[in-house]
């Protein structure tokens, strides 16, 4: 009944995603407190042999900007960050260029470092000041109560509250949704996602419109817009900069090992060594894949994994790299009868089953044939507009592996992250495809059918439609496993209790902490990226308030 037009697997969909309004992301100017990023940011190829610091930050990403920006309100604070700066590419700081970002990943310097898990899905870090947040879809959103109760953490919720409000006010805004997201939006409600709960920026059943790190014009504010509210005096930035080690003082000893600083390399291949003062440390904040991946190159981890690699073993932390996780997204992709905006996740449904839906609409380029007898190539692509319905689950339960590729910390490490693994996994997918079919199903989504010669209304799908019978269990867990992709949520790899306490410092070796999304047993809310931000100032806030304290 219902037809694949084209049979493009989903994740080509997103990442194959154009624009037609390059014209007006090339005429947008960069505001000029951009502009000024230059008063802290550096090449690593201009940092001396060896300067000090009271807190040095590995990663300029979602968490270490806010937390760079915090600490340095008391503290002389360095960040280190591999990549570059985001505000001169424009398929960066602009929505439209989001997928282009993605796909022109290469090797070593796009700010998207592309890499496929053993699974074989694609996959995308960030490698650009401002990390993930700076090349993702743009929701924002808070975290559920399960996370902030499964965390490990005791959590002073005020200074939860305050951080999240603090990044809210900065760089956080209100979408203003069109054809798709609202159609999405009512047939949400149709399919029984209910209350609906407005605008808000709390995680709450039912459907809603969430926040955006774009504003009004398209651009982008990621969390290295934060480094923004620094104090400038105590901050310098390093840009270009691939962190190899962690130094560790006392390394035979057991009880008294300490960072004292860390080996970086510049894009010429010289060395350079930032050093601790007294009192200081080392906040790791890489990322689920960096961050597991520099202590293991430090010597951080299992003892018999790291002899293999014949790493000198500083500490032996066995659960370093363990526990690690990615969130799968199961969608699908139809051609609408007329031509839709642009637009990123501005909607989701938050079902009491375990999923979260949510939606796209965008413009691909498609091109006839090479050598077609009957087509002449046109000079320029043709284009599609494509609108996609996506369904995350919350969690998960099933557990990856992690491994390193090669002692070169710019060479992705080897991850599997084993999704649908677990049972109840693939229970919640399934859950989740089913709402998506209740949603195309309602009568808010009439008006992306076409109508055929006799008044019938049809889906025109690209890729996988869903499966006709909804209710045969079976089929829909075959759709899942089959149509399996990434939402980029992955974490995990530096659990809290694993391998940092509950203040997410590293067990048994003082002035080391790893800050970000690689501590977190779930993913937090629908999306990350709004409570890994929280985490970098609410971290910040309570080192200052410890050396307040004296401790």
């Amino acid at each position: 009944m219902r037809k694949p037009i084209l049979n493009l697997k989903p994740h080509f969909i997103l990442v194959s995603f154009f624009t037609f309004f390059a014209t007006i992301v090339t005429t947008q100017q960069i505001p000029r407190q951009e502009a000024n990023y230059r008063s802290f940011v550096i090449n690593a190829t201009r940092f001396p042999s060896e300067e000090y610091f009271d807190y040095i930050i590995v990663g300029g990403g979602t968490a270490g900007c806010p937390l760079a920006a915090t600490l340095s309100r008391a503290f002389r604070v360095l960040v280190l960050e591999r990549g570059g700066a985001p505000y001169a590419d424009r398929n960066v700081m602009f929505q439209e260029g989001f997928l282009t970002a993605l796909a022109d990943a290469d090797a070593y310097e796009s700010a998207a470092q592309a890499f496929t898990s053993e699974d074989g899905v694609p996959n995308s870090r960030g490698r650009v000041l401002g990390g993930s947040s700076a090349i993702n879809a743009g929701f924002y959103s808070r975290a559920e109560e399960e996370f902030f109760e499964k965390s490990g953490v005791d959590w002073d919720r005020k200074m939860v509250n305050d951080s999240y409000e603090w990044v809210e006010r900065k760089i956080v805004f209100r979408p203003e949704i069109k054809t798709w997201q609202m159609g999405v939006r009512d047939g949400l409600q149709e399919a029984g996602v209910n209350p609906y709960n407005g605008f808000s920026l709390e995680h709450k059943f039912g459907t809603k419109i969430g926040g955006t790190i774009f504003d009004s014009y398209g651009r982008r504010h990621s969390a290295a817009d934060l480094l923004f509210y620094s104090r400038i005096s105590n901050l310098k930035v390093v840009i270009y900069a691939s962190v190899e080690k962690i130094m560790i003082s006392n390394p035979k000893s057991y009880s008294e090992k300490s960072a004292s600083g860390v080996v970086f390399r510049d894009r010429r291949g010289r060395c350079h060594n930032a050093m601790l003062r007294k009192n200081g440390e080392i906040l790791v904040s890489a990322g689920a894949i960096g961050s597991p991946q520099l202590l293991m190159l430090s010597g951080i981890g299992s003892r018999n994994y790291l002899s293999s690699w014949r790493i000198p073993v500083t500490h032996d932390l066995p659960y370093v790299g363990r526990f690690l996780y990615d969130n799968p997204r199961n969608s699908i992709s139809i051609v609408p009868p007329m031509p839709l905006e642009q637009s990123l996740i501005q909607v989701v449904g938050i079902t009491p089953s375990g999923a979260y839906i949510e939606a796209a609409s965008n413009v691909i380029p498609f091109a006839a044939p090479a050598r077609t007898v009957f087509i002449r190539t046109p000079s320029s692509p043709l284009y599609l507009t494509v609108a996609t319905l996506m369904s995350k689950i919350n969690g998960p339960l099933s557990i990856g592996t992690f491994s390193l590729a090669s002692t070169d910390v710019r060479v992705n490490p080897i991850v599997r992250f084993n999704y649908f693994h677990n049972p109840l996994d693939l229970e919640k997918c399934v859950n989740g495809t089913k709402a998506i079919g209740d949603v195309l199903r309602s009568s808010s989504m009439d008006e992306f059918k076409f109508r055929d010669g006799i008044g019938n209304r049809e889906f025109r799908f690209i890729g996988p439609p869903l499966p006709n019978d909804h209710t045969n269990f079976q089929v829909m867990a075959d759709f899942c496993t089959r149509t399996v992709s990434t939402i980029w949520h992955y974490h995990g790899g530096c659990l809290v209790g694993k391998v940092v306490d509950s203040d997410f410092k590293v067990f048994g070796i003082n002035s080391l902490r790893v800050v970000d999304g690689s501590t977190f047993i779930l993913s937090p809310g629908t999306n990350p990226q709004a409570t890994v931000m929280m985490l970098g100032r609410y971290v910040g806030l309570k080192i200052i308030r410890e050396r307040m304290r004296g401790k």
